[in-house]
């Protein structure tokens, strides 16, 4: 029973990975908190990643033709940055310190596009200066604990793509990302046979989810898809900052 209750968790953990890369936003944050009831947070971030890399290819595929190309070409070299930065600072840097500064960030913003929920406001165009600094952010907490979320969307959702661009670029960027953080993870955390056995059981899982999410990202009218980007944004955030207080 108990490796039963153990697969329904970590088979939950993958399927919301899958969902993310589907094109549901924020939903893959909740992976880690899920796998960390039955391992270490560490161990289930490492554990993750390949779950996360076989999502991103079907991701790929089915946003293939939905992307934002000059977005990816300011986020992608900042996030690989910032993968960069979080692998040389892993051993001083603090996941405390982290996790309430995104939570903090990721609770004004939404407060904040409610605030202005009323009042019309025009789409912002991409931006160098601020894609280098939230994609830079994105692909730090990304390696920290696949949080790269919140940060992601800080600086796209002013944007005001359309629905499966939004996904789309959201999709790639996270792809690669995971790509680049396969190597530092390898070296500050070797993979065993274990790990490797674990996340490939969980593998349908996330396969599952990866579809259903890019079937519900097609079929939710553009409103509610971007008010549940909104509303999971505020959740992860408000998550993280009690994680803090909590420790």
């Amino acid at each position: 029973m108990g490796e039963l209750h153990y697969l329904i968790w970590a088979g939950l953990a993958a399927a919301m990975v899958g969902l993310s890369k589907g094109g549901l936003p924020t939903v893959g944050m909740l992976s880690v908190p899920i796998l960390s009831l039955f391992m270490s947070p560490v161990k289930a971030v490492v554990m993750l990643l390949p779950i996360y890399i076989i999502s991103d290819m079907v991701g790929l595929w089915l946003y293939r033709k939905n992307f934002s190309i000059i977005n990816l070409k300011i986020l992608v070299p900042a996030g690989v940055g910032g993968v960069l930065v979080g692998w040389l600072t892993a051993s001083v840097v603090s996941d405390t310190v982290v996790k309430m500064m995104i939570g903090l960030m990721g609770v004004g913003f939404v407060l904040n596009a409610w605030r202005k929920r009323n009042t019309l406001q025009s789409p912002h165009p991409a931006s160098w200066k601020k894609g280098i600094f939230w994609g830079s952010l994105s692909g730090f907490t990304s390696f920290i604990s696949h949080a790269g979320g919140p940060p992601f969307q800080v600086y796209l959702l002013p944007q005001k793509l359309p629905k499966l661009v939004f996904a789309g670029t959201s999709t790639l960027f996270f792809a690669v990302i995971n790509l680049a953080k396969l190597g530092p993870y390898h070296q500050l955390q070797p993979y065993g046979s274990a790990e490797l056995a674990g996340a490939l059981v969980l593998i349908p899982f996330a396969l599952a989810g990866t579809v259903a999410g890019a079937y519900l990202t097609r079929k939710i009218a553009d409103d509610w898809f971007f008010k549940w980007v909104q509303w999971g944004l505020l959740a992860i955030s408000i998550k993280l900052i009690v994680d803090v207080l909590r420790a």
